[in-house]
Order: structure tokens, then C-alpha cells, then sequence
């Protein structure tokens, strides 16, 4: 589509600015043919070593959102989402050696990273994401390819070439100081940053600042030969060379948390100009805000600390199991810059309107309209402005518009009526328990009740008011 039509606005944290966004494609200085046209977005993927907090759900829905947003404004064969899973790294490590110390290291990691990668995919499933276009892993690019594809060794040898790394002591370390915009998306000045918990000062470092490419690996560790021994990657390197295999040496939208910002994209922005020779890495970057749980910094210490499997497979919150789209529009009606506050409270509210609008909607026995209400589409280019769309949807039910109200939440990942997949079957079993009434067999008419429970189907007992005999009426629970 045209981007001309409203225009997508993004607040881009390299320039601190609210900006309209035209993908490098359509720039007229490109020249790229209209066929060929495509958005190009990468995000920050999990580190398989544990189950995903619910932290980690907000990138996951955000991105889901702009990616869907994306498809709709520009086609969506024309929407590349690369969303990378870091499989390599020293907590998956220590987390082998603590749940499987009787297996071999390498299997041991492969126990830990496909389960937890498993867990990961169940997770965002049941939140409603639509899987990215590609999703690579890290072990996958750090030793040279046999598809040419961009590979860590190469990258980093050529960053060696351009004297922007140096070798000391088996490590492969960054030279900060060979660039002097270092900084420039966390606005932090080189000569203003002092070492501190995230950058430790060894003697070996030309400045406290540099980071490390490559690492030498223990006997017992998992390690690749290199140029430089054999070792294993950085953690920074990695979104650098996967970011350029699928999307180019520079892009349109990078995302991830705010937590990102420094050191870890920062870093890859170094890693990607200084090894390409280019001025950017992407055109635009994009962080969401934090997660706060009953308004308090989630960690294990504080007790708080809440997977997304917590959430949507026990009873740890509010004493229930929460649906995946009550978690969606929790976060979606919170801008993702802001921080949020994840309670069982504001669970329970979405959950409310999920059901209020599911009501309407088969009250009108409404059906999706074909496009999505123009108000709540350019509320949703106006930087995600989820708030602003979901008031826009309440509107609209109100006024008796429900199909364009359920078109316009299906753009964002929310189906409000649920196709309950067991109707016949239902049916069947109140017929059942209407004839254990009858016979005055309440046991067993008990047993179906509760099984029916349950499954989510709750019953409503009444009576027919032209012949006063008993009738049963049952909604499915979210």
C-alpha cells in the first residue's frame, strides 16, 4: 500500500523524535522496483536458558502488533520480521551444569535450549503472535556458512581489518574509541561513561568501555575453532551478522526492550557501521517501556518474579489461569514506551471487556466487517497508540458497530468470539443432565455441571416462560 494514504508515525530513539516512517524501499533515491519493495524488521529474541517472564511477553506483543499494523499497510508478502533466539550463551551454560550434571556438556545445552525454545513458542502462541517471517539461531551463524550467508568469524575478522578490534589475552575486543559516534543511541558520551556493573575493567582493555567479540572456551565449555583459538561468540555480535543475513547491512525498525538500548544495541550498531562502512545499522529503533508486577521491579528476590507459562497455565495470579488474549490487551492498552504495571486486577478488567464484547457481538450476531474502522487504524499509526484504538473500539460497540469493531481488534490480534469447537457435544451433555433432573439423579447431573465447568462452559439453569419447564443456557469462560 501507498504510504501516502495517513502515514505511520514511530518515536525513533536514536533521534528522541515522533517520526513519519517510510521504509528504505520507497525512498525515491533507492530506486527499487515496485515488485522488489519491502519493510525490513528485526527484534531481540529470548535467551533460551529459562521459561519467559512475563517481562518478556511485551516486546513480543508489541512487535506482533507493529508487524501485523505492517501487513496490513504494506502487504504482507511485503513484511520481513527476523526475531532471533540466542541459543549460545554463559547462563545457558551454567544452567546445563546445574539441571543435567551427568550428561555431557553439549547435550546437556541442547536439553536446556530445546526445551526452553519449546516453552517459548507455546508461550507466545497462546498470546495470540503470529510467528516471525524467519527466526535464526545464534549457533547457526558463527563459524562460516556453506549458503555464504554472514557468519561471526568473518565479521569480526573483518573489524580487525579496519583496526576497529583488537586480540588481547585470547579475547576479541571492540575498540570504542575507533568510533567516535559510539554512543549515540543511549546518548552517552565516551569519555562521560565510568566502568561500573555492566562494564568491567580489566588490564587487558585499551578502555574500560570495549567489549568483547570473541572469548576462548574452556575444555569443558562450549567453543567453535577461530582465527583467535577456540572460542565462542560475544553476546552482541550475534544480532549484527543475523539482522544482515536476512535484512541487508542496514534496515528499517530494530526493537527490543528498553534495557537494550545500552550496552547491547548500542554495541550492535558499532559492530554493523564499523564493519559495513555505513552510517546507520537501522533507520529506525523502537523500545518498550518495563514490566512492573502489583507495582513492584519483578525479580526472584522480591518474590514477584512470574513467567508467562504462570500466568496462562497455573493459578499463581489472582488464584486462576489468565487467557492469552487478556494478557494482549493488557499490554495493548498501556503505551509500550510507558512502563506498565501487571496486576491480576487489570487481568480481570480485560478479561471483562473481552466478555462485554464477545456479548455484543453475538447479541448483533455480528460478523467481522472486511477493513478495520478508519479511527482505530489511524490511532494505531499514531505511534501504537493502543490506549486511543481500544476506546475507539468501546465507541464503536456502543454505537451498534460491531462488525467494524471486531475487524478492527482482529488487526491487533484480539478475536473476542470464541469459537467454542464442542457445541454438538455440549448440547448433548445438557441434554444429558436435563434427563438426570428429571429422574432426579443429582449426582450424576452434578458430575456434568462440573465436568462442563471444568472445560470453560459454565451453565445457566432458567425456565421456558410459555411452558414453564426447566431450559439450560451455557457461554463459554475465558
Amino acid at each position: 500500500m501507498d504510504d501516502g494514504f495517513r502515514g505511520l508515525f514511530l518515536t525513533n530513539t536514536l533521534t528522541r523524535r515522533k517520526e513519519r516512517f517510510l521504509p528504505l524501499d520507497w525512498h525515491a533515491s533507492h530506486d527499487v522496483p515496485e515488485a522488489e519493495r519491502r519493510v525490513r524488521m528485526y527484534v531481540c529474541g529470548p535467551t533460551v536458558y529459562d521459561f519467559a517472564h512475563i517481562g518478556n511477553s511485551r516486546p513480543v506483543i508489541v512487535f506482533d502488533i507493529l508487524f501485523r499494523l505492517l501487513r496490513h499497510l504494506y502487504g504482507a508478502e511485503r513484511v520481513i520480521y527476523v526475531r532471533n533466539i540466542t541459543d549460545v550463551d554463559d547462563k545457558i551454560n551454567a544452567r546445563a551444569l546445574r539441571d543435567h550434571p551427568d550428561l555431557p556438556l553439549n547435550e546437556a545445552i541442547a536439553r536446556v535450549t530445546e526445551g526452553t525454545a519449546a516453552q517459548f513458542h507455546k508461550d507466545v502462541a497462546a498470546l495470540g503472535t503470529l510467528p516471525p517471517s524467519v527466526e535464526p539461531r545464534a549457533t547457526s551463524f558463527v563459524t562460516p556458512r556453506s549458503d555464504g550467508l554472514p557468519d561471526m568469524v568473518s565479521m569480526i575478522e573483518t573489524l580487525i581489518e579496519r583496526g576497529h578490534a583488537y586480540v588481547a589475552e585470547g579475547e576479541v575486543l571492540f575498540d570504542v574509541s575507533s568510533m567516535p559516534s559510539y554512543g549515540a543511541l543511549s546518548h552517552r558520551k565516551l569519555d562521560e561513561q565510568q566502568a561500573g556493573a555492566r562494564i568491567a575493567v580489566e588490564a587487558h582493555k585499551r578502555s574500560p568501555a570495549d567489549f568483547v567479540l570473541w572469548k576462548l572456551s574452556s575444555a569443558e565449555e562450549p567453543g567453535w575453532d577461530s582465527p583467535w583459538g577456540r572460542g565462542r561468540p560475544g553476546w552482541h555480535i550475534e544480532c549484527s551478522v543475523m539482522s544482515e543475513a536476512y535484512l541487508g547491512r542496514t534496515f528499517d525498525i530494530h526493537g527490543g526492550g528498553l534495557d537494550l538500548i545500552f550496552p547491547h544495541h548500542e554495541n550492535e550498531i558499532a559492530q554493523s557501521c564499523c564493519a559495513h562502512g555505513t552510517e546507520k545499522m537501522a533507520e529506525v529503533w523502537l523500545h518498550n517501556g518495563f514490566v512492573q508486577v502489583d507495582g513492584r521491579k519483578m525479580s526472584k528476590s522480591e518474590g514477584n518474579f512470574i513467567t508467562i507459562a504462570d500466568v496462562l497455565e497455573t493459578d499463581k495470579v489472582g488464584g486462576r489461569r489468565w487467557p492469552g488474549e487478556a494478557v494482549r490487551l493488557l499490554m495493548l492498552k498501556t503505551h509500550y514506551r510507558e512502563p506498565i504495571d501487571f496486576t491480576a486486577a487489570r487481568l480481570e478488567e480485560a478479561v471483562r471487556e473481552l466478555d462485554r464484547w464477545e456479548r455484543f457481538a453475538r447479541e448483533a450476531d455480528a460478523r467481522a466487517a472486511e477493513a478495520p474502522d478508519e479511527a482505530f487504524l489511524t490511532a494505531l499509526s499514531d505511534d501504537l497508540s493502543g490506549s486511543v484504538a481500544i476506546s475507539r473500539v468501546h465507541q464503536l460497540f456502543d454505537e451498534g458497530r460491531a462488525g467494524e469493531a471486531l475487524a478492527s481488534l482482529a488487526l491487533v490480534g484480539i478475536h473476542p468470539v470464541r469459537e467454542s469447537g464442542v457445541s454438538d457435544d455440549v448440547a448433548q451433555r445438557i441434554a444429558a443432565r436435563l434427563d438426570h433432573l428429571k429422574a432426579k439423579d443429582f449426582a450424576e447431573a452434578d458430575r456434568i455441571r462440573a465436568e462442563l465447568a471444568e472445560e470453560g462452559v459454565l451453565l445457566k439453569d432458567g425456565k421456558d416462560p410459555a411452558t414453564g419447564e426447566r431450559v439450560t443456557t451455557w457461554e463459554l469462560k475465558r
